[in-house]
């Protein structure tokens, strides 16, 4: 038999019926694993395009702010004043009274008046803007946190001005941003009286984001 012939006869005859049902099951085997692996790797590519939704955390709670600092902010004439409070975190991981503070502005009418000027996106009922009071008993209150990206500014009496040290975001008396990097004014928080106590809602808003998004309460 020529090399040609048995060639041929290799060709016509690939096996034994084992060894043909043997490369069948590799050849499937093979084919079902590629699809395994092409549709791992589909599942992250058609998740990342659903779009999703911001959760907020925790619960509204009202906390009270010293009542010493409020007298102080009640006789201020236009510097803002440092107020302290204490709140409760109980998450499952972290439990505790943690002292935070807020910067408190106390506002006559033409002030109210500039700032809604100034600032109308805080004073529209509309998604990602303030869904409460920005003003309320003459006053105004400010997350101390920078929307830049979470440093805590700080007054600087000298320019005037809110300056946060970081990366050097600058804000008016009323919020207004004016330099830096920051997207977006300060964050007003709700304020209410509640049996003679002025009371305020502790929000942490998202950073970097040009509209004033909630992530939690506490």
């Amino acid at each position: 038999m020529s090399p040609e012939e048995a060639s041929a006869k290799a060709y016509e005859e690939p096996g034994s019926p084992e060894e043909i049902s043997r490369r069948r099951f590799l050849a499937n085997a093979t084919i079902v694993m590629g699809n395994i692996v092409a549709l791992g790797v589909a599942i992250p590519s058609i998740t990342s395009l659903i779009p999703t939704a911001t959760v907020i955390r925790g619960s509204k709670g009202w906390w009270p702010l010293d009542k010493g600092e409020m007298a102080q902010l009640q006789r201020s004439t236009d510097k803002p004043i440092k107020i302290f409070f204490r709140r409760h975190i109980s998450d499952g991981y972290i439990e505790g009274d943690p002292k935070d503070y807020v910067y408190g502005v106390k506002l006559n009418a033409q002030d109210e008046q500039k700032m809604r000027s100034e600032r109308p996106d805080l004073f529209q009922d509309k998604a990602g803007q303030v869904p409460y009071p920005v003003v309320n008993m003459g006053f105004v209150m400010f997350s101390p946190v920078c929307p830049h990206l979470g440093c805590h500014y700080d007054w600087n009496d000298a320019a005037g001005k809110f300056i946060c040290p970081c990366h050097g975001s600058v804000y008016t008396k009323l919020g207004k941003h004016v330099a830096g990097p920051a997207p977006r004014g300060l964050d007003p928080l709700p304020l209410r009286e509640h049996s003679g106590v002025a009371e305020i809602t502790w929000i942490r808003f998202k950073s970097a984001e040009a509209a004033r998004l909630i992530v939690s309460y506490s």
